[in-house]
């Protein structure tokens, strides 16, 4: 990894030559340069955290003045819930994954002689520009090595030491293998991001992570295709046939384990005939994990009549018909009533970001016309919607979550990082002589194994 104040221009054309480079190198390289990153990283655990604390120092201050969002504090913490273990858990995990460079997925005879087959590449130079979260780097830089992509990587100010003390780690480390320097970059000049989303001939896909802010400025400043997701705004239907238990469970689990993170419940939906059998116990777990609960006009008042008086007055509160488009990223759940399946479909798909939904019922049938109808790149049925992330599905970590509807949706691993290219092998064939005309050659179009 290069950590360079190279013009954006440089940097680019560098990033494009060490792709050519990087895409063809076996895969035995590209795992040994994961590994000595590994090797590095773990050597240098105490130097990062301290530089991590000095971050976090300076941005509890700043949150403390109101100049940073309290979940960005939380996403900067390297050393929180065991962050620290599933990086260094993610590097190992991407290394020990299939190469997914070169793998045949289409084999064709088009005529005797002549073959063509789909093969798997990747995309070229990544451009990820993050906010807070200082394990991206590490998880970037192992998903581009593995997957024979460069990166550039621009991070925000509020973790300047954690990702300077990361990178000289990950530099050091790939000096010494066959990835070339300037296969990852980290940008470290500032004020460059509207110069480097300039730059379509050089970058082939831009990796916004970060607040829904920075996301939509992006989608609406470049040329350069964009995967991502601006928010995160998840919903869970809870029907009436639902094991109470099952139901609290999930549904406390999907606000309160981390409830910074984009994969984090943000509105509830409650079937009316669950409305004073389930839900009462339900909020009465959430309120004992200090969750603000924004209902409607119906769920307040049933809550309000089943609830500690003290408690009512504290945790309830009337809900707008902002709250079911915001994502709080905070211990605070917007609430709302609907009659069934039809109409709670029809809220997830009119003011959902796509992201995750999930539906908790003990019916096959219900969920399975619920995941089917709802517009989302995660839907479940009975689990958590912390689940969707890269390392839970197996991917060994994530690039990011995509809610576009492009060639990958959802937690992006090394299969979202690839592409695919068309060969051809010959002997001297030419298009002239195939046709339907009079004494002209008819294609086989034969499909081969793989």
């Amino acid at each position: 990894m290069s950590l360079t104040n190279a013009s954006p221009l440089e940097a680019a054309k560098s990033a494009k030559s060490a792709s050519h480079i990087l895409a063809t190198l076996p895969a035995s390289a590209r795992n040994d340069a994961l590994t000595a990153i590994h090797t590095a990283l773990s050597a240098a655990r105490d130097d990062i955290l301290a530089a991590n604390a000095r971050d976090l120092e300076a941005a509890r201050s700043a949150a403390a003045s109101g100049e940073l969002s309290q979940s960005l504090v939380s996403r900067l913490d390297l050393g929180k819930k065991g962050k620290w273990e599933d990086m260094l858990k993610g590097i190992l995990d991407v290394r020990d994954l299939e190469d997914p460079v070169g793998k045949v997925t289409l084999r064709t005879r088009l005529d005797d002689g002549l073959e063509m087959t789909r093969v798997t590449c990747p995309i070229g130079v990544l451009l990820i520009i993050f906010e807070a979260r200082p394990e991206v780097i590490a998880n970037i830089a192992s998903l581009a090595v593995k997957s024979g992509n460069s990166a550039i990587l621009k991070g925000g100010k509020e973790s300047t030491e954690s990702f300077v003390a990361i990178s000289k780690v990950i530099s050091e480390a790939l000096d010494k293998s066959e990835v070339p320097n300037g296969a990852i970059q980290l940008v470290t000049t500032r004020d460059v991001i509207p110069q480097l989303l300039d730059l379509d001939q050089y970058i082939d896909l831009v990796v916004p992570r970060g607040s829904n802010e920075l996301v939509r400025y992006i989608k609406s400043s470049t040329k350069i295709p964009v995967l991502g997701h601006a928010d995160g705004l998840c919903s869970i239907f809870l029907e009436q046939s639902v094991d109470p238990t099952l139901a609290a469970d999930v549904i406390v689990d999907s606000k309160t384990t981390y409830p910074a993170a984009c994969n984090s419940l943000e509105t509830l939906l409650v079937q009316e005939a669950a409305l004073e059998s389930i839900l009462p116990a339900i909020a009465e777990k959430l309120i004992a994990k200090e969750v603000t609960l924004k209902c409607d006009g119906r769920s307040k008042a049933v809550l309000a009549s089943k609830l500690p008086t003290d408690l009512a007055a504290k945790y309830l509160q009337d809900a707008t018909n902002v709250d079911f488009d915001t994502e709080f990223l905070s211990l605070t759940l917007a609430v709302k009533v609907v009659a069934d399946l039809g109409e709670a479909v029809q809220h997830i798909n009119e003011h959902g970001s796509k992201h995750t939904d999930c539906i908790l019922t003990s019916s096959e049938e219900l969920a399975e016309r619920f995941m089917a109808s709802v517009d989302a790149a995660g839907v479940y049925w009975n689990a958590s919607t912390r689940f969707a992330d890269g390392m839970r599905y197996g991917f060994g970590t994530e690039v990011g979550i995509s809610t576009n509807k492009i060639h990958s949706r959802g937690p992006v691993g090394l299969e979202g990082l690839m592409i695919y290219k068309y060969q051809i092998r010959g002997n001297g064939h030419i298009t002239a002589v195939y046709g339907e005309g009079k004494g002209q050659k008819r294609f086989k179009h034969e499909k081969l194994p793989l």
